[in-house]
C-alpha cells in the first residue's frame, strides 16, 4: 500500500516512523506546509528525499535497518514537494497529522478522492465545520478513522473487557485524570481548541469506549492560574467535570497543564464487585504519603508520545487493515463525534456556570 502521509511535525514525525515498519505499507509520500521539514524527516526515516518539479514525487528513497515484524525491510519513504503532490501521486491511502486547522478540508478532500483517511483528533476546531468534513465522508461512502489511541492501549482495552464482562459489577463511579508534565508552547493554545477540547476529550472517548454508556449531563469548571498566555487564549490550565452516565453511573474528569511531576493518564473504575485502575505502574508520577508506601519513580512518564507509543503504533496499523478492506474502521468520524461534544458541552458548561444536557446538542447537530 502507497500512503500519503500529511503533516511533518512532533506527533507527524512518530506517526510517519512508525507507518514506515507497519506491515502492509511499502511506501509513504510525506508532505508538509514546509516542504524542507518533510524532506527532512523523510531522510531521517530512511530515503534519500528532495523534492521534484511540476508536483512530481522526487527521489528514489531507501530504508532505516528496522524490520518489520514480517521480516521485510521499512517502507520505502520519500518526500513531496506538496500536499497536492501527494494526492497526484496516487496513493492508496492518506494520514493527516497537519495543524487542526487543516483538518477538515484535508479529510474532505480525501473523500472526494475516495480515498480511505486516518486523521487527528479533532476534526474541526467547531461543530459546524466537523459536521461538514463528516457529510463529505458520508458522501463519498469513504473510511476515516479518528485518533483515539487509548483505545489501542493494553490497559484500557483489558479494563473495557472487565467492565463489559460484569467483572467488577454495576459500575457507580468512574475517576479520569489527564495531566501534562508541562504547559504547551504559547502559540500552540490558540490552535488546540483549549484544554478539554484538547485533553479530556481523550477521557470521554475512553468512558463510552469502556461502558457503551452515553453522557446524558455534564459541569465543568475550569482555572487559569499559570502563565499568562492562557487568559489571553481564552483557554484554562486546569478543569474538571463531572459527567452524569444514562444510566447513572458518576464520572470525575480532571486535566492539567501542570503536573511537574511527570505526565499521568489513568482511569479508576469502581463498581459494586472490584476496582481496577487503568495506567498505574512503576512510572505513575505520584508517592504515597504513608509510612512505607511507594516512593515517587525514578523515571516518570514524561510524555504521551512515550507513554502510548505502543498504543499509536497499534492503532496505526489497525488503519492500514481498515484501508485495505481487512478489518473494520475502529473509530469512525460519527463514533468520534460522540467525544467531540461532550467535550462542547463542558466548555458550554464552563463558559455558562451551568450543568448542560447532551440533548442540547442533538437538537443543534440535527440542525446543522
Amino acid at each position: 500500500m502507497r500512503i500519503g502521509f500529511l503533516g511533518a511535525g512532533r506527533i507527524g514525525s512518530f506517526h510517519a516512523a512508525a507507518l514506515a515498519g507497519t506491515d502492509g505499507v511499502d511506501e509513504l509520500l510525506i508532505a508538509d506546509a514546509d516542504a524542507a521539514r518533510a524532506a527532512v524527516l523523510a531522510d531521517r526515516i530512511g530515503g534519500r528525499a528532495h523534492t521534484g518539479g511540476q508536483g512530481r514525487i522526487g527521489g528514489q528513497g531507501g530504508t532505516d535497518a528496522r524490520a518489520r515484524a514480517d521480516g521485510r525491510a521499512p517502507a520505502r519513504t520519500r518526500a513531496a514537494e506538496s500536499v497536492d503532490a501527494v494526492f497526484a501521486a496516487g496513493v492508496d491511502a492518506v494520514v493527516i497529522a497537519t495543524a487542526t486547522a487543516a483538518h477538515a478540508g484535508l479529510i474532505a478532500r480525501a473523500a472526494r478522492a475516495g480515498l480511505p483517511a486516518y486523521c487527528e483528533k479533532p476534526i474541526a476546531l467547531d461543530l459546524p465545520g466537523t459536521l461538514r468534513a463528516l457529510r463529505e465522508v458520508e458522501a463519498a461512502g469513504t473510511l476515516l478513522q479518528l485518533g483515539f489511541q487509548r483505545r489501542f492501549d493494553a490497559g484500557y482495552r483489558a479494563a473495557r473487557e472487565a467492565v463489559r464482562s460484569g467483572r467488577l459489577g454495576r459500575l457507580h463511579t468512574i475517576r479520569a485524570v489527564t495531566s501534562d508534565a508541562a504547559p504547551p508552547p504559547a502559540e500552540f493554545l490558540p490552535l488546540s481548541g483549549g484544554l478539554i477540547r484538547d485533553c479530556l476529550v481523550h477521557d470521554f472517548d475512553a468512558v463510552r469506549w469502556l461502558t457503551g454508556r452515553e453522557v446524558a449531563e455534564v459541569f465543568a469548571r475550569g482555572s487559569a492560574n499559570g502563565a499568562e498566555f492562557f487568559r489571553t487564549a481564552g483557554d484554562v490550565d486546569t478543569a474538571a467535570a463531572l459527567l452524569t452516565l444514562d444510566d447513572g453511573t458518576l464520572v470525575t474528569a480532571t486535566a492539567t497543564r501542570y503536573n511537574g511531576a511527570g505526565y499521568d493518564v489513568r482511569m479508576e473504575l469502581a463498581g459494586e464487585r472490584g476496582q481496577l485502575v487503568v495506567g498505574l505502574d512503576a512510572r505513575t508520577p505520584f508517592a504515597s504519603a504513608e509510612p512505607g508506601g511507594p516512593a515517587a519513580p525514578e523515571h516518570p512518564w514524561g510524555g504521551f508520545l512515550e507513554r502510548f507509543g505502543a498504543a499509536y503504533r497499534a492503532e496505526l496499523a489497525a488503519f492500514v487493515r481498515a484501508a485495505a478492506g481487512e478489518a473494520p474502521n475502529p473509530c469512525s468520524g460519527r463514533e468520534a463525534l460522540h467525544a467531540l461534544l461532550v467535550a462542547e458541552a463542558c466548555e458550554r458548561s464552563r463558559r455558562t456556570g451551568r450543568a448542560v444536557a447532551m440533548a442540547e446538542f442533538t437538537e443543534e447537530t440535527a440542525a446543522l
